[in-house]
C-alpha cells in the first residue's frame, strides 16, 4: 500500500456499516471522549481551512462539522484505531462537507450539493492552498460521496468515517458507537442550536429546487423527516 493511500484515507472499506461492524452495535462499548481529549490539528492548512469554513458556514452548519470531527475522531479511536489517515485530512473533510449547502453555492449550480461541494473543495485545497493533490482528492472523495449510503461496494476510509459522523449527527444512526457523555461534551462546546430541524429545512430547500438532487435517494420525505425527528439528538437540540 502507497504512503500517499495510507496517509490520506483512501485505504477501501466496505460501504456497508454492518459488515465494519462485523453484524454487532459496537466493535466495543464507548467510554467518554472529551473535545479536549482530542487535539485539533494546528498546521498551516488547518488552519486556513477552519478560517475559511467559520467565514462561509452558517454557526449552525459550522458547528455540525465540528461535532461530525469529534464524534468521527471517538469512533475512529475507540472503534476502529487501525484506520490509517491524517487528522487534518480528516478535519478538512469534516469543515468542508456541507460547504454545498450555503445559501450562496446551493443556488449557484444545478449539481447536487455534495458534488458541487466536493469540486469547491477541490479547487480551494488543490488550487488556492496547495495541499498535497493525493489529499486534496480524498477529501474532494469523501465529500462527493459522504451522502452514498448503501449496502453494497466499497469507499475509502476517511469517506465511510465521515458517513459514520454525520448520519450519527443527523440521524442518531448507530447510537452505539459514542458515549452519551461524548455527545453532552462536545454538544457543550459546539451547540445543535436545533440543528435538526436547520439541515431539515435544507434538504427540503434543495429538493425543492432541484428535484433530481442526490439527497433524494435517501427518500426524499423519509430523509429530511428522519433529520427532523433526530430523537437521540432530541435533549441537545
Amino acid at each position: 500500500m502507497s504512503d500517499a493511500v495510507k496517509t490520506y484515507g483512501w485505504e477501501a472499506k466496505p460501504r456497508d456499516p454492518s459488515v465494519i461492524l462485523a453484524g454487532k452495535k459496537n466493535i466495543k462499548d464507548p467510554k467518554p471522549q472529551t473535545v479536549a481529549s482530542i487535539k485539533l490539528p494546528d498546521s498551516t492548512l488547518a488552519a486556513a481551512v477552519l478560517k475559511y469554513a467559520a467565514t462561509e458556514l452558517s454557526t449552525a452548519t459550522f458547528n455540525h462539522s465540528m461535532r461530525v470531527f469529534y464524534y468521527g475522531k471517538a469512533i475512529h479511536i475507540q472503534q476502529f484505531p487501525e484506520w490509517q489517515f491524517t487528522e487534518e485530512t480528516y478535519l478538512l473533510a469534516c469543515l468542508l462537507h456541507d460547504i454545498g449547502t450555503t445559501d450562496k453555492n446551493i443556488s449557484a449550480t444545478k449539481m447536487s450539493f455534495e458534488y458541487y461541494g466536493g469540486m469547491l473543495a477541490l479547487d480551494l485545497l488543490s488550487k488556492e492552498l496547495h495541499a498535497p493533490i493525493e489529499q486534496a482528492e480524498s477529501v474532494a472523495e469523501a465529500v462527493f460521496r459522504h451522502q452514498d449510503i448503501g449496502e453494497t461496494g466499497m469507499i475509502t476510509t476517511i469517506g465511510q468515517l465521515l458517513q459514520l459522523a454525520t448520519i450519527f449527527d443527523n440521524m442518531g444512526e448507530h447510537k452505539d458507537l459514542v458515549h452519551e457523555d461524548t455527545i453532552k461534551d462536545v454538544t457543550a462546546r459546539y451547540p445543535r442550536n436545533k440543528w435538526s430541524s436547520c439541515f431539515a429545512a435544507t434538504i427540503r430547500k434543495e429538493n425543492g429546487l432541484k428535484p433530481w438532487a442526490h439527497t433524494t435517494t435517501l427518500g426524499e420525505d423519509d430523509f429530511p423527516n428522519g433529520v427532523q425527528n433526530n430523537k437521540l439528538m432530541q435533549p441537545y437540540d
